[in-house]
């Protein structure tokens, strides 16, 4: 007979990979090891293998997990009866709050990614590209006059502003994140000077 998992497994799971991120985000995918992120998490390494094999598994269930929510988010929040600009604003809204409170999450996915191995890589590229159709799909409703070979720069300029906020961003600063989205998408499609007019 097959065992059945604990039922508090699934909690247990994400709690080893928030635990996981912050040591592999602080120490670099090569530095941090197993002692120390089951140290971190609070459990012994027997317990840790039992749930993930190696070091790579669990950066790469970092990055799946999520990967994973973020499509969620995004695609939950495509509404294809919005005007356009909207429907845009929309999905930089999803994608900055899914950001909340994920910067080691984060980090993980920026730096680890690479170090896995190229079936793993496929796997998560496939879901990146998911979530940047949602945005590629939208650009060209906005500028149909642009060429389509520059739909993809365009679409992947607002991710390189959203996937580096981390970098500076601060929750109760001055700039909101719903503040941040707007003008992400402002000087998108409208360059510099259309930001007064996002300007909170």
């Amino acid at each position: 007979m097959a065992r059945t998992r604990a039922a508090d497994f699934e909690d247990k799971q994400r709690a080893i990979l928030q635990n996981a991120a912050r040591v592999l985000a602080e120490q670099g995918m090569d530095k941090a090891s197993m002692a120390q992120i089951a140290a971190q998490a609070g459990v012994s390494k027997a317990l840790l293998y039992h749930y993930y094999a190696s070091k790579d598994a669990l950066i790469f269930d970092i990055i799946r997990s999520h990967l994973e929510e973020l499509v969620m988010a995004v695609e939950g929040a495509d509404d294809p009866g919005l005007e356009p600009r909207a429907r845009l604003r929309a999905l930089v809204g999803a994608v900055l709050e899914n950001y909340r409170g994920a910067d080691d999450t984060h980090k993980v996915q920026l730096n680890g990614t690479a170090t896995l191995p190229e079936a793993e890589r496929a796997e998560l590229l496939a879901i990146e590209r998911r979530i940047v159709r949602c945005f590629s799909r939208i650009i060209p409703l906005l500028r149909p006059d642009l060429e389509p070979r520059l739909v993809m720069p365009v679409t992947m300029s607002l991710f390189g502003m959203m996937n580096w906020v981390y970098m500076w961003f601060k929750d109760g600063g001055p700039v909101t994140r719903e503040d941040y989205a707007e003008l992400a998408t402002t000087l998108v499609l409208d360059g510099l000077g259309g930001v007064s007019s996002a300007a909170p």
